[in-house]
């Protein structure tokens, strides 16, 4: 893991915007339309202040997108990442030991941020966010080093989502059957009894399981076919748009589809089926930044999300390690306290606003955080 004071080598700005969006509402901004549902209780608000929770089990809201939306980004940036490296006359095997160091660091930061450093023994939790997130990635970026042509590597993708759909809809689980889609009788939950140790976060399974961290390689790996595309595009054109935005569309009905016939999302258990659904809001929505952002010669309003989407490591560990709402009450308490009924929404403001001039500070000095 490194520090970079150097300028950052082109990049396409549009995933850059999208990780930062994604990362908003990972930091703060889903805290902050909880407060303002809670206080104004206007019914718009409110609504989507009851899409910034999970879904108690199957189902989809947009708090479930978050995570997934940032898988299939770090896919996108693998092409970018490891062919500008192979440009560079990089060979496979030291890319592929880098890989590897990437999946160990991540990894290892997910088991210190679960709190590794209480040393609570077998309470201590092994999965994690962070954790899911590099195998996820390596999963992609491993095939990406490994097959010759992309016909191969969509291949590779759909094997993946087909694999999952397999095992939890037609492997029996002891004592259960098969597809079954309770907390205790999907296979994850399985899964995760027999080989993963220490603590699982649902109790009977865990969310950021093994069967979930293969499961999100779908993701990442549609990231990276994604990225691929665009990347092979001297210029933006507007057919990898239209084409982003109607495969985005054809994976919703598929999953969808699925839903109807039995099949249902499930982001705790990344049921195929909820892997199509995400993947395809993920694909909209790089559509919809390319076209709005990477058509134009200058940054213009994304920015500020760019910003964001530079030192998503960065900014995800300051906030477990420091408590932003005790830094918040410190700055703005007394204008919460002024603002009367308002003040929740004042201090879930400043956190957000404490933690942008971070950001920029750290974009102005160019330090960005790499593993």
């Amino acid at each position: 893991m490194e520090t970079n004071r150097s300028s950052p080598p082109v990049r396409l700005r549009s995933l850059d915007a999208l990780r930062g969006f994604d990362m908003l509402w990972i930091i703060g901004l889903d805290t902050l339309f909880r407060a303002l549902a809670h206080t104004t209780n206007h019914p718009a608000l409110v609504w989507w202040g009851k899409q910034m929770h999970h879904v108690s089990w199957d189902g989809l809201r947009a708090y479930d997108l978050i995570f997934p939306i940032f898988v299939f980004v770090s896919g996108v940036a693998i092409p970018y990442a490891l062919k500008n490296k192979q440009d560079r006359g990089i060979s496979r095997k030291k890319l592929t030991i880098q890989t590897f160091k990437r999946v160990a660091i991540l990894i290892l930061l997910g088991l210190l941020y679960n709190g590794l450093l209480d040393f609570k023994g077998d309470q201590t939790r092994f999965a994690s966010v962070l954790g899911t997130i590099g195998i996820a990635y390596g999963t992609a970026a491993l095939v990406f080093l490994f097959t010759r042509s992309f016909r191969a590597r969509c291949l590779w993708t759909g094997g993946i989502l087909l694999a999952v759909a397999a095992l939890q809809l037609l492997v029996p689980v002891p004592g259960h059957g098969a597809g079954q889609f309770t907390p205790d009788g999907i296979i994850n939950a399985w899964i995760d009894q027999q080989w993963l140790p220490g603590h699982l976060y649902g109790g009977s399974f865990d969310p950021e399981g093994w069967l979930c961290a293969f499961s999100a390689g779908f993701l990442a790996l549609l990231g990276c076919l994604c990225g691929e595309q665009l990347r092979n595009r001297a210029v933006p054109q507007f057919k990898s748009v239209i084409q982003l935005l109607l495969g985005g569309g054809l994976l919703i009905s598929l999953g969808a589809l699925c839903w109807h016939l039995g099949y249902p999302p499930i982001k705790a258990a990344w049921t195929s089926s909820f892997n199509l659904l995400a993947g395809g809001i993920a694909m909209i929505l790089l559509g919809i930044f390319h076209l709005g952002i990477d058509f134009k010669p200058r940054p213009d309003w994304s920015l500020p999300l760019q910003i964001v989407g530079m030192n998503p490591l960065t900014i995800y560990l300051i906030c477990r390690i420091v408590p932003m709402a005790s830094v918040s009450g410190f700055f703005f308490g007394g204008v919460g306290r002024l603002s009367s009924t308002w003040e929740p929404v004042v201090l879930a403001l400043g956190i957000l606003v404490v933690e942008f001039i971070l950001l920029v500070f750290l974009y102005r000095k160019r330090i960005f955080l790499r593993i």
